[in-house]
């Protein structure tokens, strides 16, 4: 049964991000709001967390699981980043994209494309999130709370809270934070690949 958390959208709630912290800690799988819709999210390393995801969304190995992190720093200790790709990357974040890059030894390997050793990574611009990735220390591996034969992701906290009650440890609401998915750019070629056309613009990588 998940616990449900009400949190104030620009001021966050200490004790309630912190217990939910404590959840993920405890191997949990939570929702959380994003600033582009809501997510899943577990602590890096729980591979039993990875499985909870993929059978709620009923994805394969082949699928781009995000480390979602707090600033610029933590990300890149997770992905190889040259120089203009920097630039690129560093002139949209936070925002609502999502980087595919080469990953770095400390992602585990089950968290990257089997074929070629990338991951996604990405920084939002969302106050709670922000809040809960400070509190943690490290990234959240998340994907998109979309669901099977959904064609939008879910948008209302208690409605996550109802429906997915039985799958979720904790449900953090702060009202509706939208129904478009990041914009996906993928870098791991020699020119960037828009996956995905989602909340951010894209007219800088075309």
């Amino acid at each position: 049964m998940a616990k449900y958390f009400d949190v104030h959208p620009e001021n966050p709630q200490r004790r309630a991000i912190g217990q939910v912290v404590d959840i993920v800690h405890d191997n949990g799988l939570i929702a959380y709001p994003t600033d582009s819709c809501f997510a899943l999210g577990t602590q890096l390393g729980n591979k039993a967390g990875l499985d909870r995801i993929r059978a709620i969304r009923h994805l394969d190995d082949r699928h781009h699981f995000t480390l979602v992190c707090q600033n610029f720093a933590q990300l890149g200790q997770f992905v190889i980043i040259n120089n203009a790709v920097f630039r690129a990357i560093k002139a949209s974040t936070p925002g609502s994209y999502t980087f595919i890059l080469p990953a770095t030894k400390e992602v585990p390997r089950r968290l990257m494309h089997p074929k070629k050793k990338t991951v996604g990574v990405r920084i939002p611009d969302h106050f709670v999130a922000q809040a809960l990735l400070a509190e943690l220390g490290e990234p959240l591996v998340s994907s998109t709370l979309l669901l099977p034969d959904e064609d939008e992701p879910m948008t209302q906290g208690w409605q996550i809270k109802d429906e997915l009650d039985h799958v979720l440890d904790a449900v953090i609401d702060s009202g509706d934070c939208g129904t478009e998915p990041t914009t996906v750019i993928d870098f791991s070629a020699p020119e960037p690949e828009i996956v995905r056309r989602g909340a951010g613009e894209t007219s800088r990588f075309e």
